[in-house]
């Protein structure tokens, strides 16, 4: 391949949006040439990681090739105009099957795209393909698919639900990855694969056109190599849609906004007795190290209590089994056999549930959510760990254990229930070579504050530009 702008230092497969599409609109680089470039590699690659359910190389060019004569043209090719993106098999497609990683939904034909799908095709971004998840959008993989290998070690969890999207992140098959969270599965995959993700505010993200896990848990998201390029990507998919009443109607900043030179006056949260009370020591080192580099930007950490995040972990379960039962009304129980034993499970607990018990959950909810927002009356954002430790052994994984579950999800599903927007970045390696990552968390459609605080941080780390592969 010819040689393409000066600013690209990364390989191709790593170089980011800004820098692509300087190179695309100066006509150094074509939209074609870093198609092929992405197609190359994931066949290259993909045989052995599996990131993906199917590649979609020929609708893949052909966008490309539409970039490059709106180029050529002078014509706007859109903000994401020849940007490889893949994307979670959840969001339909249309002409293409929407599994949600599900045997029962193989043959599931989408007649028309998800309203992100639509809006990503309206910037211009180049879809490349489907990847991988577990079951349903929950917990395991289930036959015809496979867990993809984590990058960093292959015998270490990738992550769930969004594993495929973050290993394909990771391994330099995309420049961005469409992803999806109901309890953790934007920042759990992040943090597996050290990779920088945004789990917006609820309702910021249209789920029109989307498999449903958890209606009130669901949210849509970005998983990425930098706040940048999540940030560029959110851009184009939020925004309020007919076909989705709960998406917000509020208006979506500027997400590309100017750096700040500072973080003078950002009040960042630490409930130190929490954390060091649930996290390995080594996490909390390397948190209160990406702290360290906050404080020197000039943020200020203030001490705070945060509401009873374990009593929401164990309320979670509940909230998402019972929501989980409704979503999968069609086709449970008369296709039972089709049905891996932890989706299963789920479902069954969530038929089993009273609606008094079910109530108490939703009240606790409320409470949660209440106690957060006078919390944010005192701070700007709160600073966490994703994981309490690193990506666990698969073969610990492999013997579903109900205490490892919970507490991988420690720091995540509160969040879910109460809608919160996270930034997930890449803060460290622990002993053993492993990702570590943290995250911020802002009040509702805060993530423009998120952004400026992750881009600061970015600009001061390069946590984020180490690569796993070639």
């Amino acid at each position: 391949m010819r040689d393409i702008i000066n600013s690209i230092t990364d390989p191709l497969h790593y170089a980011g949006i800004e820098q692509l599409s300087q190179a695309l609109r100066h006509r150094q680089l074509s939209a074609t040439e870093l198609t092929r470039h992405m197609l190359d590699r994931i066949h290259e690659l993909d045989g052995t990681i599996g990131s993906h359910i199917c590649v979609l190389e020929e609708e893949a060019l052909n966008a490309a090739a539409e970039t490059d004569r709106r180029l050529a043209a002078g014509e706007d090719a859109g903000r994401l105009g020849g940007i490889p993106v893949a994307v979670k098999d959840i969001f339909d497609i249309s002409g293409q099957a929407t599994t949600a990683g599900m045997a029962v939904h193989i043959d599931n034909i989408a007649s028309e795209d998800a309203t992100v799908i639509a809006r990503l095709r309206q910037s211009g971004a180049v879809i490349t393909g489907k990847t991988v998840l577990t079951e349903g959008v929950y917990a395991e993989h289930s036959p015809p698919f496979r867990a993809p290998l984590n990058p960093w070690n292959n015998e270490r969890w990738s992550g769930a639900s969004s594993s495929g999207s973050a290993v394909a992140v990771a391994s330099g098959l995309c420049v961005a990855a469409l992803s999806s969270e109901t309890g953790g599965s934007i920042r759990l995959p992040s943090a597996a694969n050290g990779l920088t993700g945004i789990k917006p505010t609820w309702g910021r993200v249209s789920r029109h056109g989307t498999f449903e896990l958890a209606a009130s848990l669901d949210h849509a998201g970005v998983i990425a190599r930098s706040v940048n390029d999540c940030a560029a990507v959110l851009q184009q998919i939020a925004g309020a849609d007919p076909g989705d009443v709960t998406a917000s109607r509020l208006s979506v900043p500027d997400y590309m906004a100017a750096v700040p030179q500072n973080l003078r006056g950002l009040r960042i949260g630490l409930d130190m007795d929490l954390i060091g009370s649930l996290a390995d020591d080594e996490i909390v080192s390397i948190l209160m190290s990406a702290l360290d580099v906050l404080v020197a930007a000039g943020a200020e950490i203030r001490s705070v209590r945060l509401p009873d995040v374990q009593q929401m972990n164990e309320d979670w379960f509940d909230v998402c089994a019972v929501q989980t039962a409704y979503s999968h009304r069609a086709t449970w129980p008369q296709h039972r056999e089709h049905y891996g034993p932890a989706l299963a499970a789920l479902i069954e607990r969530g038929s089993r549930l009273s609606g008094m018990e079910y109530q108490a959950c939703i009240l606790r909810r409320k409470q949660f959510r209440g106690e957060l927002n006078a919390l944010f009356e005192n701070v700007d954002m709160f600073a966490l760990p994703v994981m309490p430790f690193t990506a666990p052994p698969l073969s610990r994984m492999a013997q579903v254990d109900e205490e490892l579950i919970a507490a991988l999800h420690t720091f995540t599903c509160p969040f879910n229930m109460s809608g919160n927007p996270s930034l997930i970045m890449p803060a460290g390696f622990s002993h053993d070579s492993l990702p570590v990552v943290f995250q911020l968390i802002a009040p509702d459609f805060h993530e423009h504050a998120l952004f400026e605080a992750g881009r600061v941080f970015q600009q001061k780390t390069d946590w984020h530009t180490r690569r796993a592969l070639k």
